[in-house]
């Protein structure tokens, strides 16, 4: 079930060797060579946490007791499943077969900008493994290990794919970051959320800004270039002032990429109870607003670009792994309350599923061990869904849809020209008025804002009269006037 020790060791070599190649300059972003179904990201949960944060709702539980072992081998079984339903999976090859497939790839990759070519020579890879959580770098650094023996036996895992690790401070020494670099990881998140005491404590963190500044230290050190952090914003009370001074302060010691994230209180959560109990202030969203856009000018001006909505990196230190959500990609989601979404191979699939694992971890390990994987929920997506999907992901990143990575304009296209359009034009109101909300959004938040203008520009002139008959048709080819998506052709075939 695990690759031999020596050919772990050596994958890791690999990869740190092609770490080491990699250029410093920004290339734009992550490419994707050819998005398919024999391509895929990893996101891999570990559902465990020293405590829980007051304003986290995600699928997480504070143990007694972890039989890691058995989680562990529960996550290699299922990751192994899954590649294998996905279509991801190794091929068997000859001596120099590896070789003679990196050279069609090559090939492929120059032909594939036609959207009617099909390359034969499709590469098997899984091109990003995430270990988030819960607090991933709680878990054993063999349990990384053996999770990418498992993706590297039952795929091809380049030596350059990224290996992401979440990591919180109180659970990140030195030694054991280093310990999680020699299992494989390449990359790490690191939660600070603040480096306010004050603020820390409000949020239920275990850490005080002083761990996290250590712990940033020692991240670079051991992964230099390859280090994220998170920043919160929009906490109650929070003002604009010092928040903008803790985001200074941490651009003097961070690395290349910084996420901001403004607090949602959740229902269910600390947080949420003890505002609506007065106790503590409701957050001002005038005040995150003002955060949110002077964060962004100080980023700007500190040099890095805002690839996503929340995101910021320089020197090319984009997300691999993000990027593939946000490209519309093939993920799968392994451990307990996982999210995937990938096209299964076999018996005729050809539909985009979104995936759901079993939430309660020991309910997940009885049925991987039964049935190979804990999938409790499996939902075909329409090709309305499909367009959806496109677009609101296309429209959080700063190359939109018309940039998007080879193949996924063209699968607008093709969804835009299908028959939902002739025969289901009911559908029609109710995109239009998500579509428009989120117009409206955009325009207001200042992000994209350029393009939110002219949508709402073109949608009120005359000019686009006589591109459709139906004014939901209309309404929705205007939107899409600024993103260069031509379907009318089409819908007229």
């Amino acid at each position: 079930m695990a690759l031999p020790r020596s050919q772990a060791r050596g994958w890791v070599k690999a990869a740190k060797m092609a770490q080491r190649r990699r250029p410093a300059e920004d290339t734009g972003g992550p490419q994707s060579p050819a998005p398919g179904s024999q391509r895929a990201a990893l996101y891999v949960h570990w559902p465990y946490c020293e405590k829980r944060c007051s304003y986290c709702n995600f699928n997480k539980y504070i143990p007694r007791g972890v039989d890691e072992a058995a989680l562990r081998r529960c996550l290699v079984i299922e990751a192994q499943t899954l590649l294998r339903l996905s279509g991801v999976r190794r091929w068997v090859l000859g001596p120099g077969s590896w070789e003679l497939c990196r050279a069609a790839e090559q090939v492929a990759g120059i032909l594939e900008g036609s959207p009617t070519f099909s390359s034969p020579f499709s590469f098997p890879r899984v091109e990003s493994v995430f270990f988030g959580g819960g607090t991933p770098s709680l878990a054993s650094p063999h349990t990384v290990a053996a999770v990418l023996e498992a993706v590297a036996q039952a795929a091809h895992l380049p030596a350059d794919s990224e290996v992401t690790l979440e990591a919180n401070p109180t659970s990140a020494s030195g030694s054991r970051l280093a310990a999680f670099g020699a299992a494989g990881v390449n990359r790490l998140s690191i939660g600070l959320q603040s480096l306010d005491d004050t603020e820390l404590q409000l949020l239920g963190r275990t850490h005080s800004a002083r761990d996290a500044l250590q712990t940033l230290a020692e991240a670079q050190r051991l992964f230099p270039g390859r280090v994220s952090v998170d920043l919160m914003l929009g906490l109650p009370a929070q003002q604009v002032g010092p928040w903008l001074r803790q985001l200074q302060g941490l651009l003097r010691c961070c690395d290349d990429h910084v996420s901001l994230y403004q607090l949602s209180l959740e229902r269910g959560t600390t947080l949420f109870t003890q505002v609506q109990q007065g106790a503590l202030p409701a957050p001002d969203p005038e005040l995150a607003a003002e955060m949110y856009q002077e964060g962004r000018a100080v980023l700007w001006e500190a040099g890095f670009r805002q690839y996503e909505v929340s995101n910021f990196a320089r020197n090319g230190a984009l997300s691999t792994h993000n990027w593939t959500y946000w490209q519309c990609g093939q993920y799968l989601g392994v451990g307990p309350g996982a999210h995937g979404r990938f096209i299964p191979q076999g018996a005729g699939g050809h539909t985009r599923e979104a995936r759901i694992q079993t939430l309660e971890p020991d309910s997940w390990m009885k049925e991987v061990m039964l049935f190979g994987h804990g999938t409790r929920r499996r939902v075909p997506l329409s090709e309305l869904e499909l367009l959806e999907e496109v677009l609101a992901m296309g429209l959080r990143t700063d190359v939109g849809i018309t940039h998007q990575v080879r193949g996924l304009s063209y699968l607008v296209r093709i969804t835009l020209s299908h028959s939902v359009f002739y025969t289901h034009t009911h559908t029609l109101p109710f995109l239009w008025h998500w579509q428009l909300e989120l117009g409206l959004g955009l325009a207001e938040t200042g992000w994209a804002g350029a393009l939110g203008r002219e949508v709402m520009g073109r949608t009120r002139d005359q000019g686009c009269r006589g591109l459709g008959s139906s004014p939901h048709l209309l309404q929705l080819r205007c939107l899409l006037s600024p993103l260069n998506i031509d379907f009318l052709s089409h819908l007229r075939e």
